[in-house]
């Protein structure tokens, strides 16, 4: 009999085990399958936890009628009859593990999200952000109720960027009114039953932040070439389907864990809040900091944290390029100043932008041409007016002649604060106190005594620069800088067999997004760049010039075509000449107006075809284009939409055992070498006479 009762007992547990796993809407587990569950593996808990979510996402909730137990709760005696005790209550969430952040849908392409008082949302993807109420941080800059939406772009090629809530002003009213005025302004973004289960977490200092779908023409033409796509979303299977992420993939983003957010040590914060602090200082005038440091240990990172942690204060500050590699504004390979006024939310892709004074040194690193190198950088500061505070982002080689290199930077430029980052991952690199930069010789400076409270000065350096007339009266006199040191733990993974590939990838998407303001705004459609119409310049207009090889003269127009130009203006008058081609006999140091691609030379009507998208009444000041080492990504060759029959410019038949053909161009060898072989840009399908 006791035999009977217990199939009896058995036989509706197996079918609701039964119809749990096929149909996956009534999802009541009872004792049997959560018995089965404290023996399933882990690969087949996490196949079970994903049809729970799916099924709850589609309407079931199977929390309200069972619950699921531990493996430790289910090792019971077989005979022990079941318990009917009513669960025990969820323990109160201590400070370790905060709640997440509720996310609402506010419509297509748009989603409200709570944070209270120091919470972060982890993205990544692009979009609008809007503080509806409250106080909020993205990157060091912070967006207050009543300010314009920011554009914030956060991508896979960096860290993940977060929105904070901070502490803002208490006004002098109850919650109650607070809690009145916040519904007021959910009113016209959320229903009724939304904007109840908001306002149920609502607490003062809390922040209410608005996140819109954005689109850009520039993003845009970025994901249009294959293998790019993952550089903002990546798409990856998720076990929790519900109606926040539905919300936020509408907006065109996705949830982040923290580790994968940008985190900065305490050194960092603190050097951040004295350079605030001084910048914002009348007294101490403008100050100018240098940002050194060996490769990857956060200095673009801090820079740009600080840029947008002093726009909170000031209006503007001035930012002085020198690292050739891996430049934050323009392409790779220039040298340029620029004055920003808005706040940087993204990587450098994405902000592209016309420097105050450029100059084109066409390689990615300075390495056997030092000299040059340095004569650019005193020509492009000296155009910095000291009206506002001067960032210097310096190269990531610090050892050997690197190290020498940045003395005599240290020395020329005469920054008020250094900021020096280390890392235990990165070689060893001397404190750049003054003492030591003073008893130092540099690779084109020498060593000087510097008396104590009294400045020294540099007479070969300030007679090239321009200064103020107030300035001119009075010698300038360099009084040292003050060293702050900042222990760096930048998470990455890269080493140096992988640190070039990564470089290069980086360097790609800077020039990506350049050529990305060629196209239409948005909503237009994108437009190949085979089929935007170039600018036709005359041979005898403008005069040409390799910086990075010696070209042989009947060579030049080869190594020309379907290459990156730099769109310079000399002095020098090129009028005259009747045919051309005009050649110079050595790389001038001249403004750089913009970039091109030289999309094809006509040699019977003699003349370049420039696609660029420098405006036209610039492009009347060209006089010159300068070819270096920066190529053209060879996406641009091989993924544009819209060709047919035999691609231009790629070519498989190709013998690298001609002389020059892999021969060691520039500064990083191994990465042009392969990229010659890749594409080797003196290949030409146009007859040349």
């Amino acid at each position: 009999m006791a035999d009977s009762q217990l199939v009896l007992k058995r036989g509706p547990i197996r079918s609701t085990w039964l119809r749990a796993r096929k149909t996956r809407t009534q999802l009541v587990l009872s004792r049997r399958p959560r018995r089965r569950l404290g023996t399933l593996r882990w690969c087949g808990r996490r196949r079970l936890r994903r049809r729970l979510l799916q099924a709850q996402a589609a309407g079931a909730d199977w929390r309200e009628s069972g619950c699921l137990v531990s493996r430790a709760a289910t090792r019971r005696p077989k005979s022990a009859a079941p318990s009917r005790a009513p669960a025990a209550a969820p323990a109160p969430r201590g400070p370790a593990s905060l709640p997440i952040p509720p996310v609402r849908p506010a419509g297509p392409g748009r989603a409200l999200v709570l944070l209270p008082l120091e919470q972060g949302f982890t993205f990544s993807g692009i979009c609008r952000v809007t503080c509806l109420y409250g106080q909020v941080q993205v990157f060091g800059f912070t967006i207050s109720q009543g300010q314009p939406a920011q554009d914030v772009f956060s991508a896979y090629t960096h860290s993940r960027l977060t929105i904070n809530a901070v502490h803002y002003s208490m006004p002098e009213k109850s919650k109650k009114e607070m809690k009145r005025e916040a519904r007021a302004l959910l009113r016209s973004h959320l229903n009724r039953d939304d904007r109840c289960c908001l306002m149920k977490n609502f607490s003062p200092l809390c922040s209410i932040v608005m996140l819109e779908q954005l689109k850009t023409s520039t993003v845009n033409f970025l994901v249009s070439h294959p293998g790019l796509s993952y550089v903002f979303v990546q798409e990856s299977p998720t076990f929790q389907i519900n109606s926040e992420y539905l919300a936020l993939r509408s907006v065109g983003i996705r949830r982040d864990k923290k580790k994968n957010g940008l985190r900065l040590t305490e050194s960092a914060l603190s050097a951040m809040e004295e350079l605030v602090t001084v910048s914002c200082e009348e007294v101490d005038g403008c100050p100018v900091i240098l940002v050194c440091g060996s490769q990857d240990v956060g200095k673009s990172t801090f820079n740009r944290y600080l840029i947008n942690q002093l726009l909170n204060s000031i209006s503007c500050i001035d930012y002085l390029e020198c690292d050739l590699g891996q430049t934050e504004f323009t392409p790779p390979g220039c040298i340029s100043l620029l004055n920003i006024t808005e706040p940087i939310l993204g990587p450098p892709f994405t902000h592209q932008r016309t420097p105050q004074k450029m100059v084109y040194y066409g390689k990615p690193s300075c390495k056997n041409n030092y000299e040059n190198y340095i004569e650019i950088i005193k020509y492009v500061f000296s155009s910095y007016k000291r009206e506002s505070p001067l960032i210097v982002n310096t190269m990531g080689w610090v050892s050997d002649k690197g190290l020498l290199l940045l003395i005599d930077l240290i020395r020329l430029l005469s920054p008020s604060h250094v900021v020096q980052f280390s890392s235990g991952r990165s070689k060893y690199m001397p404190n750049l106190t003054p003492d030591y930069v003073d008893d130092m010789d540099g690779l084109y400076t020498k060593s000087k005594s510097r008396v104590r409270n009294r400045g020294f000065q540099l007479a070969e350096f300030t007679e090239s620069l321009e200064f103020a007339d107030e300035e001119k009266e009075s010698p300038v006199v360099f009084t040292g800088h003050k060293l702050i040191c900042v222990q760096s733990d930048f998470a990455f993974r890269k080493t140096p067999r992988n640190r070039e590939s990564h470089n290069k990838v980086l360097r790609d998407l800077a020039v990506l997004g350049y050529l990305g303001q060629l196209q239409p705004p948005v909503p237009k459609p994108l437009c190949p760049l085979h089929g935007l119409t170039p600018y036709q310049v005359p041979f005898n207009a403008v005069a040409l010039r390799i910086v990075h090889a010696d070209v042989a003269p009947t060579h030049i127009l080869y190594a020309v075509n379907a290459s990156w130009v730099g769109l310079c203006k000399i002095l020098d008058d090129v009028r005259g000449y009747a045919n051309g081609p005009i050649l110079l006999a050595q790389t001038p140091i001249c403004d750089c107006l913009g970039f091109g691609i030289c999309r094809g030379i006509d040699m019977e009507k003699r003349l370049y075809h420039i696609l660029t998208p420098v405006p036209p009444e610039e492009l009347r000041n060209v006089n010159c284009l300068l070819v270096g080492a920066i190529s053209i990504p060879q996406c641009v060759f091989k993924s544009q939409r819209g060709l047919e029959g035999t691609i231009p410019y790629i070519t498989t038949d190709y013998n690298c055992k001609l002389p020059g053909a892999s021969e060691k161009i520039g500064a990083r060898e191994t990465e042009e070498t392969r990229e010659e072989k890749v594409h080797p840009r003196p290949k030409l399908y146009r007859k040349i006479n």
